[in-house]
């Protein structure tokens, strides 16, 4: 996995395959793989969420703790 963070863009790809992307805008930044605006440690956390999903599944406790974090925040 690598993650990769520019001023103005993220993304997130798991064995050379971009799995999610963020961009920043007036508004925050928006990541593809999250329903609304985020900060930047936010969008980071999302970010890294992708990959646990893919890697560990949708019942892994971190994927699950992290979606309430985000969704709280």
């Amino acid at each position: 996995m690598a993650l990769r963070i520019t001023e103005n863009t993220m993304t997130t790809d798991l064995n050379g395959e971009i799995i999610a992307t963020a961009t920043r805008t007036p508004d925050g930044w928006h990541v593809t793989t999250w329903p609304r605006p985020l900060d930047r440690n936010s969008a980071i956390t999302a970010m890294l969420l992708a990959e646990r999903v893919i890697t560990h599944g949708e019942d892994d406790l971190c994927v699950m703790e992290w979606r309430r974090e985000l969704a709280n925040g």
